[in-house]
């Protein structure tokens, strides 16, 4: 039994190492049959030719409406408000009556200053005729010297009586006059602050009622003096053209967003800068037919600083920023190579950038696939026009080429 076993041994020994032959032998002929690695694939992007073009340039700026003419109405004499002759909030004419104070007393005042001023006038004749005929007489020494000058003084003090007391009869029948107060300006008037029987005071603190004139209105808006010499130093260089005619036009957009029907003009600048703010006040004035404009409405102005001839706009998906928040852009060169471009942006125009400096016609800007690229590297170029391998690529690339053709 013993030499059994030790005979079986050499046996086992040769067959492990058949086994360890074959596998090496398969592992082996596994590596000579192995694929080689795939070269890494090009990425796509998809670009835009820069094209200049001409753009309005405007600046939108915060404001204010106010009224165009404020009357505030006082009463000039003392009395009793007898009657309101207005309703509150409606429209009113210049010269319509509004209020009505007793009138009593003041007729009283300019009938007695008539009837002295007639008393007065009646005594003239005869105080003339007594001068006259003392004047003859003191040529013939029949009366005293003396005596004739107390009658012409005494003609001369009438006719000074009769000019003071017409003096008081226009005093009293403008008093009378007063009495019914009247709307200096047309426009629309707001609530009364008496009632009828309240007694009022001459030139009082407190308004009886405030007409203002909407029709047109006023809107004051602020600029800051930054802008405005950034406007006259692009006017001066040619980067912009002032259109004389219609620069003065103005655009009006409401609290919500929406356009007002109707352009304003551009009345005037002021001429002081705010010290506090480093802006100054432009007034606008703006026809307001329906009155949908109030005073004290906040507005937002679209005003018009010139035309920019070879503008280059481009979407704001196209412009991304490094690390220290600088502008740039990437761009295609003629070998197919990816080009950074430090940019200088003017301002945003709806959903695109306004480019003063880093991009130049012709320049192919990459606006999709700016993920899978880095500068100096070779990447396939796919236009708008031929980025339509899908329905939303498609969609893709029309809201972009109506971006860059008339999205301003």
């Amino acid at each position: 039994m013993q030499r059994n076993k030790s005979n079986n041994q050499p046996i086992q020994w040769t067959m492990a190492l058949v086994v360890l032959a074959s596998l090496l032998l398969t592992g082996g002929c596994n590596r000579g049959h192995e694929p080689s690695a795939a070269p890494a694939p090009v990425p796509e992007v998809v670009t835009l030719t820069i094209e200049p073009r001409p753009v309005e340039l405007t600046t939108e700026l915060p404001g204010r409406t106010s009224a165009y003419l404020v009357a505030e109405i006082r009463p000039q004499v003392n009395g009793i408000i007898q009657k309101r002759h207005f309703q509150e909030g409606s429209d009113v004419k210049a010269g319509q009556l509004l209020y009505q104070i007793d009138p009593a007393p003041f007729q009283a005042a300019f009938d007695s200053a008539q009837a002295t001023l007639a008393k007065v006038q009646a005594n003239l004749p005869s105080i003339r005729s007594r001068a006259e005929r003392y004047k003859d007489l003191s040529a013939d020494n029949a009366v005293s010297r003396q005596d004739y000058d107390d009658a012409a003084a005494s003609m001369e003090q009438a006719m000074a009586e009769i000019e003071c007391w017409k003096a008081q009869v226009e005093t009293a029948r403008i008093n009378l006059d007063y009495t019914r107060v009247t709307a200096p300006i047309s426009g629309r008037i707001g609530k009364s602050s008496v009632t009828d029987g309240a007694l009022v005071t001459a030139y009082q603190p407190m308004a009886l009622a405030t007409i203002q004139q909407m029709d047109p209105i006023y809107v004051d808006v602020t600029q800051s003096s930054t802008e405005l010499l950034r406007l006259k130093r692009n006017l001066e260089t040619g980067r912009l053209s002032n259109d004389q005619e219609n620069g003065r036009a103005v655009r009006i957009l409401l609290e919500d967003g929406t356009p007002y029907p109707m352009e304003g003009k551009l009345q005037f600048r002021d001429v002081t800068v705010d010290p506090a703010t480093g802006s100054f006040s432009l007034r606008i004035v703006v026809p307001n037919p329906k009155y949908l404009l109030l005073p004290g409405m906040f507005v937002r102005a679209v005003v018009k600083e010139g035309n920019a001839e070879q503008a280059i706009l481009v979407p704001q998906e196209g412009v991304t920023r490094n690390p220290k928040g600088e502008p740039i852009a990437f761009i295609v060169d003629d070998t197919d190579t990816v080009r950074q471009r430090m940019l200088t942006l003017d301002r945003a125009i709806g959903n695109q950038w306004l480019v003063s400096s880093g991009l130049s016609a012709g320049d192919r800007l990459i606006v999709e696939g700016m993920l899978n690229i880095r500068p100096d590297t070779a990447v396939k170029v796919v236009s708008f026009d031929n980025h339509k391998t899908g329905p939303e690529d498609e969609n893709t690339a029309s809201r972009a080429r109506n971006r860059t053709d008339g999205g301003v």
